[in-house]
């Protein structure tokens, strides 16, 4: 390589430089659901109903609304795994947990057309996954015998992992 072309390439190298120092700033940093807290949430999640010598289903989604993990005891029923999945999904579409939002679409004129919606499902067992008032996934839970049941599975293990969360 010639000193003449060592000199173009400087400047090239400096524009290369300042582009890449620029690009960080365009790119979105945000908390998400690893595969080891997803994990870690559905073995908790599973203990808790266990405790109450109940059995059940449970899934955990990203922030994006997709499957990270899923966990399911023996003679569960089928239908669980899907509801465990959209009962996540709904939590963390909606931020809010699936027990309170089927009350309110009980409850409110406004609200009850919620129903309509296929990607949503009002059952109690879906909760949002908070960590510095920021909703980073949600856990469903199915089979353990309702709503509140289901909710509160996934309530103590939230409790246990995420204590911060609100």
């Amino acid at each position: 390589m010639s000193i003449r072309t060592a000199r173009l390439s400087l400047p090239a190298l400096a524009l290369c430089a300042a582009n890449a120092f620029a690009a960080p700033a365009q790119v979105e940093q945000r908390q998400d659901v690893s595969l080891a807290l997803a994990k870690q949430l559905l073995d908790a999640t599973l203990a808790a109903c266990h405790a109450d010598g109940r059995s059940a289903v449970a899934a955990v989604v990203d922030r994006g609304g997709n499957l990270v993990a899923l966990q399911r005891d023996d003679n569960v029923g089928p239908h669980n795994t899907l509801a465990a999945q959209r009962k996540a999904y709904t939590a963390l579409s909606t931020k809010t947990a699936t027990r309170l939002l089927a009350e309110r679409a009980r409850s409110n004129p406004e609200a009850e057309n919620l129903n309509t919606l296929d990607e949503l499902l009002l059952l109690g067992g879906g909760v949002p996954l908070q960590v510095d008032d920021e909703v980073i996934g949600a856990i469903g839970v199915a089979g353990a015998g309702g709503a509140a049941i289901d909710e509160g599975c996934a309530l103590k293990a939230i409790a246990q992992l995420l204590p911060q969360a609100h």
